[in-house]
């Protein structure tokens, strides 16, 4: 049976509040959906996600993903500079952050752990992708997800709106809200994705920087 599953890093508890605030926010009088939430839909920055065959053991994966990490010198807490409020097609607003070299080996790291138990059949194959970039289409080709590789583009997302409320939101942004710089992240999760992605629930949590 397909599972579909992601990697992420979560915020530490006071930037993981942050963000829901930022949600709210940018928002303003529109409502962002999905609504982020402590206890549901989890602020997050995706390192991986897909469908799973049954070969998939979330515990051992997020095991090894960890330990690479560790050994990478991912330890502890992690800061990622935010670089503002962007919008992406269709009505998306993301929070973008930098892509650190440290970033890209841990996506590298979590598909070499992950690529032999995707679930290819379950790719969606119309899946329109005339608005991704020729890195992100060649990422869908591969992955069955948009941002790996040239393609990886580290964010929180901040929700969707009609696509010209968002384009406007993202515009006034600057001039409305006050963007904390840095956000810091402390542990890797293993989750079940909602909808259009979203971190809907958490399976396993792993401090960063255990061997």
């Amino acid at each position: 049976m397909t599972k579909w599953l992601g990697v992420a890093l979560l915020p530490r508890a006071d930037h993981l509040r942050a963000a829901i605030r930022l949600q709210a926010d940018v928002g303003g009088d529109v409502a962002l959906q999905p609504p982020l939430h402590p206890d549901g839909n989890l602020p997050h920055v995706t390192v991986f996600q897909g469908p799973f065959a049954d070969s998939l053991d979330p515990q051992v994966a997020l095991g090894l993903i960890g330990a690479a990490a560790a050994d990478d010198g991912l330890r502890g807490d992690v800061s990622l500079a935010g670089t503002g409020v962007v919008y992406q097609p269709t009505g998306w607003l993301f929070l973008a952050l930098e892509r650190p070299p440290l970033l890209e080996r841990l996506q590298a790291a979590s598909l070499s752990v992950l690529d032999e138990h995707l679930d290819r059949s379950s790719f969606d194959g119309d899946k329109d992708v005339s608005r991704f970039t020729a890195a992100e289409r060649a990422s869908y080709a591969r992955y069955g997800y948009r941002y790996t590789g040239d393609a990886y583009a580290p964010h929180i997302t901040l929700g969707r709106a009609e696509e010209e409320t968002a384009l406007e939101l993202v515009r006034t942004a600057p001039d409305r809200v006050s963007v904390p710089k840095d956000w810091v992240f402390d542990r890797l999760s293993f989750y079940v994705m909602g909808e259009h992605g979203a971190h809907a629930q958490t399976l396993l949590e792993r401090p960063l920087g255990r061997g």
